[in-house]
């Protein structure tokens, strides 16, 4: 009911300070992911990609049933582009995001992602937008960005997996940034050719198509039945998949298709940054610590480029 009272605020004069909360909003539930994989111990990578995307297709399925009177229906052409697009950017990306965290940790995959906006900002410029005045925001996240790199990358390497598997979670972590990268880039570019479709509406289309390719996933690639029931804390992970298939999955797809039906593609790219910042604050506080003064440092210029790149565009 929220998700749909905001849909229906971005008509107002305000709108674009909505659909900017909406990015930022998003970017807080996604960063829920980050620590998923150290919090679903006894799971694969597969599972836990599976497990909440399944949920999140459940979830898109059961609101389309209580709307079933009044939801639009894909046409094939538009379940195609579901399908492809929630490979790219979902079960592609977050696959691949969960190996890599399973073999370089938490902190090293999280900065990778975290260049999406950079990538995001500089291919998405809309052609009426002059270099100098994006340059700001992207030279204060680059900044943020490599002295977060530089206390984080120290950290990671000082660690015992700092070997071949290390190097192979980079690889993959990037293989899972250019996925999501062109997730955002197509997706804006298809929402703005589809004005009659609403966040909501593609959002479910999504969660279906989504939900239908990680069972594909999980019958090809994931644990035995056996071996899962046989887990002591299936409750807890249960749980952890559930709510990460709502907050991060649907509830933060339906915030993002807000944002990128109402906002230029560069905007929203750098308003993944707040991924980025909450995905550190989630990760320290799993870990029980606080920031270096450095990562302190690197979050104040990610939040200037926030509010650089939002000026920016007004």
């Amino acid at each position: 009911m929220t998700v749909l009272v905001s849909e229906l605020a971005l008509t107002r004069p305000h709108a674009p300070w909505v659909a900017i909360a909406a990015g930022l909003g998003a970017g807080a539930l996604w960063a829920m992911v980050f620590v998923v994989p150290r919090m679903t111990v006894g799971l694969s990578a597969v599972d836990v990609t599976a497990g909440r995307f399944v949920s999140f297709g459940g979830i898109a399925a059961l609101v389309m049933g209580l709307r079933w009177r009044t939801h639009t229906w894909p046409t094939p052409r538009q379940a195609a582009t579901a399908l492809g697009m929630s490979t790219l950017g979902a079960t592609g990306y977050y696959l691949l995001l969960a190996l890599a965290i399973n073999a370089a940790g938490t902190e090293v995959p999280t900065l990778i992602i975290g260049t999406i906006p950079i990538w995001v900002m500089v291919l998405g410029k809309p052609l009426g937008l002059q270099w100098r005045a994006l340059l700001p925001g992207l030279l204060l996240t680059a900044m943020g960005l490599v002295l977060m790199m530089q206390a984080s990358l120290a950290q990671a390497l000082a660690l015992p997996h700092a070997g071949v598997d290390f190097w192979w979670g980079v690889l993959l972590a990037l293989g899972s940034m250019a996925c999501w990268t062109a997730f955002a880039l197509l997706n804006a570019a298809w929402l703005k050719r589809h004005p009659e479709v609403s966040a909501t509406e593609w959002t479910n289309w999504l969660g279906l198509a989504t939900g239908v390719g990680s069972v594909l996933l999980w019958l090809l690639a994931g644990s035995d039945t056996n071996q899962l029931l046989a887990l002591d804390n299936k409750a807890w992970l249960a749980t952890v998949c559930i709510v990460t298939g709502l907050g991060a999955g649907w509830a933060a797809s339906i915030l993002w298709n807000l944002a990128s039906q109402r906002l230029s593609v560069s905007l929203c790219g750098q308003l993944i940054v707040s991924e980025t910042l909450f995905a550190l604050l989630y990760s320290f506080a799993w870990d029980g610590a606080w920031p270096t003064p450095l990562q302190w440092l690197a979050a104040v210029l990610f939040t200037l480029g926030i509010v650089a790149s939002v000026r920016a565009h007004q």
